[in-house]
């Protein structure tokens, strides 16, 4: 095909009724004509040239250049592509290096094989022009709702035509045996969309949480206004899932609008997704009060929440426990799901038979180290004192309220205790040493000589071995590893330290060993708040 008079307009004319079709910009499509072309011209004239093609907007005549670059002489890869600054003086009247010195050059005759090359460079444009717009199209619509039609099935997966391109159901996101047919209609949630080599991926849900709150917006116009908040939600989809919702407005009951005149809004939910059940239940802001709720429709006696450890435990009665924990673990799981701890639950008689052991460890640990009878002993235990260093360092006042304890036998207690941690602590020095701790560690603040002893058995001998240990290592702390909660031993854990007070020594030791420079930690904080506070102004 050569380029003439007769079809340079159809070149144009073609660019806008592919343009059109795929509603792409017509420029994307012209410029891959441009591309097109000039890889036809190399083909003719070489590879090796710089040949560019031009195609002027308006008349649609393709102008064809040869391009060369000047550049200096010891850079010269390419000598019908570049020239050094003497060569250019034939063509330049005061060349300089990166001038260009461009040439016409005949337009070329199109061969069978340059012009399936020139079509295979613009329907490759046009797809990507194609894939860049679905893309920008989808991208802010992912946490939507919308509806589809189905196309095919491979492999379990399904193939949804959203409108202006197709989207994957996977298998495992398909609530429970769904199965469909082609040309089936279908309702998803649009979970994530991502830019790929293949073009944009647009994956699918219907067992996503936020597909059911998706769901309750359209159902309840109290949602979709914002008067009525969806805080959190648990599914087992096609099963059973809860929801907590909360009203801003005191007049309005959040469970009774979700749940709608006769149920007639829930069952709305209830029947898109497939029969599952669902629970609707009030948030609150105190955990342990939402936890009472989450756990419906057992009744629970006691809740005991350990806020660092992210879990807690719940206290039923003996015929509540299988309500509590519901078939195969499912009322228990989603409560954890929502209120994201982790729940104990033991019935009555196996939580007094904790405290009855744990009563029973602390009396015999009184009467061994303080040289106390059974009874004097639990007269502390009962008092709440938990621990030696309680009672070697409390107010003398605490010790004095005990039924037959006086000013003397008060100081006599706190002597006995302090005396037994003097020696424990001392012991624990020998042992650390023994065992090659160094001065560095052992005169670092805030390390009891019984730390020290702990760390040495683990192999940190040093200050420095002590600085490159993590947070997590010292204080101990929770991994989820498919979905599963898994605790993970700190070092120094028995002895009560947290994870923010072992940020704060292994950053101190970093510090005294010049690792870290005090004023990068103010910098970084002065940074952190001043996008805090860029945060809140924007919201």
């Amino acid at each position: 095909m050569a380029i003439t008079s007769a079809n340079q307009l159809e070149l144009l004319q073609t660019a806008e009724a592919v343009a059109r079709e795929k509603m792409i910009d017509p420029e994307l499509v012209v410029e891959a004509m441009e591309e097109s072309l000039a890889r036809a011209a190399k083909s003719r004239y070489g590879a090796e040239l710089d040949i560019r093609v031009s195609i002027d907007r308006k008349t649609g005549k393709a102008t064809f250049t040869r391009v060369r670059t000047v550049v200096a002489d010891d850079e010269i890869e390419n000598d019908r592509a570049e020239l050094n600054v003497e060569d250019a003086k034939d063509y330049l009247d005061d060349p300089k290096i990166g001038d260009t010195i461009v040439d016409e050059v005949p337009p070329v005759e199109m061969g069978r094989i340059a012009a399936q090359s020139a079509k295979q460079v613009i329907l490759q444009k046009v797809r990507e022009a194609e894939r860049d717009r679905q893309y920008e199209e989808f991208k802010d619509r992912a946490g939507t709702i919308i509806n589809g039609q189905v196309k095919r099935e491979e492999y379990g997966n399904v193939i949804v035509d959203i409108g202006r391109g197709e989207a994957i159901l996977r298998r495992n996101e398909k609530i429970g045996r769904e199965s469909y047919r082609p040309n089936d209609r279908i309702r998803v949630y649009i979970k994530d969309v991502r830019r790929e080599v293949r073009g944009p991926q647009i994956f699918l849900s219907r067992t996503d949480p936020q597909f059911m709150a998706e769901l309750f917006k359209m159902e309840v116009p109290e949602i979709y206004d914002g008067i009525i908040e969806i805080k959190a939600v648990a599914r087992d989809p096609g099963s059973r899932a809860k929801i907590a919702v909360i009203s801003h407005d005191s007049s309005i009951d959040p469970v009774g609008a979700c749940v709608g005149m006769r149920g007639s809004r829930v069952q709305a939910v209830v029947n898109e997704l497939q029969g599952e059940k669902i629970d609707i239940i009030p948030w609150n802001e105190d955990q342990p009060t939402f936890l009472v709720n989450a756990l419906q429709p057992a009744e629970v006696s006691k809740v005991v929440l350990d806020e660092e450890a992210e879990r807690i435990e719940v206290v039923v009665p003996e015929e509540q426990l299988s309500l509590a924990i519901g078939r195969r673990g499912q009322n228990v799981r989603l409560a954890s799901q929502l209120t994201g701890l982790d729940i104990d639950i033991m019935t009555e008689e196996e939580e007094s038979a904790r405290r009855q052991a744990e009563f029973e460890v602390r009396t015999k640990l009184f009467m061994e180290t303080l040289d106390l009878d059974e009874f004097f002993a639990q007269l502390l235990v009962s008092e709440g004192f938990t621990s030696l260093e309680e009672v070697a360092y409390v107010e003398v006042d605490e010790l004095l309220v005990i039924d037959g304890v006086d000013g003397d036998t008060a100081s006599e207690l706190q002597a006995r205790a302090r005396d037994y941690l003097e020696a424990a602590a001392k012991k624990a020095l020998e042992t650390a040493r023994e065992l090659g701790a160094q001065d560095s560690l052992i005169e670092f603040e805030g390390l009891t000589p019984q730390m020290v002893e702990a760390l040495a058995k683990d192999d940190v001998k040093t200050l420095e071995d002590f600085a490159t240990c993590a947070d997590w290592e010292l204080a101990g702390g929770w991994t989820t590893v498919n979905g599963e909660r898994s605790k993970d031993d700190g070092v120094l854990e028995p002895f009560d330290v947290s994870l923010e007070e072992a940020q704060n020594m292994v950053m101190t030791a970093r510090i005294q060993l010049g690792w870290v420079d005090p004023a990068d930690l103010v910098s970084e904080e002065e940074a952190e708040d001043g996008a805090e506070e860029t945060e809140e102004a924007e919201a």
